[in-house]
């Protein structure tokens, strides 16, 4: 029988806990809340613990962490309206640089596979996409006027040059580099209310998606020449929702994370609940079959949940009562 079981229970924030991010070795993962600092927590003797926090950069909450693809830069998105860079390339983390120009609220920011772009969201409605020079300085390179309302989330293709971005809009809009500007080449709406969480799989041509309609979407991209003879524009993908998973939070999905070692599906809950899926490799259809759900996995809503990128069935997830967690998969 699957389960998931607590491996740990990680206090110290003081305030809700927002998001919480693996660096790429799945050795560190950082935490984030309305206490306006970041948690470095790795594993020491057996035992989780926090080896460092981060604090004194931004005014107000942390909303979330990103990590560089090298593993020595974190980017920190705050609602006091800055994006700060840490860098611990000397030994420890410092703070060496604060993007400024969302106008309020950084919800989201997140590193391209190369390591060379970051992109961050915020409430002002814009995405911006920053390019890193060898000296490390931050340029901002395009702001993105796409969505009408909050955007909730920025992601990057894992191998291909594109940014995706979702918001209260109840939309998830796709990014390109076009004669040196970023533009959206394609919106996928069919989610009736915000869109909280996206994800990619570990190819990248399916993407998760979860919503304020209480519902998880798995989109498909059919290319070029697709045998299925879906219409595309040029050289893009077109996106399709291949099913929708309804049913199994009665409160607001905020987050969905798509392990890219075991292909399991999480999902977390303002029903305090985390679930799993799995794809049911039977069915003729596309389709997903829920393995396990924790109905009071905290006992607040749950905001965030990742899964390590290294180590299959370890996931991380984090709630407004202040808790951490640690959890093992087993099938």
């Amino acid at each position: 029988m699957d389960q998931l079981k607590q491996l740990a229970v990680l206090t110290g924030h003081t305030d809700r806990v927002w998001n919480v991010s693996w660096n790429p070795s799945g050795t560190v993962f950082a935490s984030c809340g309305g206490d306006k600092t970041v948690r470095l927590w790795s594993e020491e003797g057996g035992s989780w613990v926090c080896k460092t926090i981060l604090q004194d950069s931004h005014q107000r909450t942390v909303r979330s962490t990103a990590w560089s693809p090298c593993g020595n830069l974190l980017a920190t998105a705050s609602f006091d309206a800055t994006i700060g860079i840490w860098d611990k390339r000397s030994g420890q983390f410092e703070c060496t640089a604060t993007l400024e120009g969302h106008e309020n609220e950084v919800k989201s920011v997140s590193w391209a596979p190369s390591g060379n772009l970051l992109a961050t969201c915020s409430r002002d409605k814009t995405v911006w996409i920053w390019e890193v020079d060898d000296d490390d300085e931050f340029e901002c390179i395009s702001v993105l006027h796409a969505h009408n309302q909050d955007v909730k989330k920025t992601i990057w293709h894992p191998h291909l040059p594109v940014l995706v971005s979702c918001s209260y809009d109840n939309t998830i809009k796709f990014f390109k580099e076009d004669d040196d500007d970023w533009s959206c080449f394609q919106t996928l709406d069919s989610h009736l209310s915000t869109v909280w969480g996206i994800d990619f799989d570990q190819s990248g041509e399916r993407l998760a998606s979860c919503s304020d309609d209480l519902t998880v979407k798995i989109w498909k991209a059919f290319p070029p020449g697709n045998k299925e003879g879906i219409q595309t524009t040029g050289s893009d993908s077109t996106w399709k929702c291949q099913c929708t998973l309804s049913g199994y939070h009665n409160r607001t999905i905020y987050d969905v994370s798509w392990c890219k070692l075991t292909g399991l599906v999480a999902t977390a809950g303002g029903d305090d609940k985390i679930c799993i899926f799995e794809e049911d490799m039977s069915s003729e259809e596309p389709a997903f079959q829920l393995t396990i759900s924790v109905p009071s996995a905290h006992s607040e809503d749950v905001n965030c949940v990742q899964w390590n990128p290294k180590v299959a069935g370890l996931l991380a997830s984090c709630a407004d009562n202040g808790e951490v967690k640690l959890w093992r998969y087993k099938s």
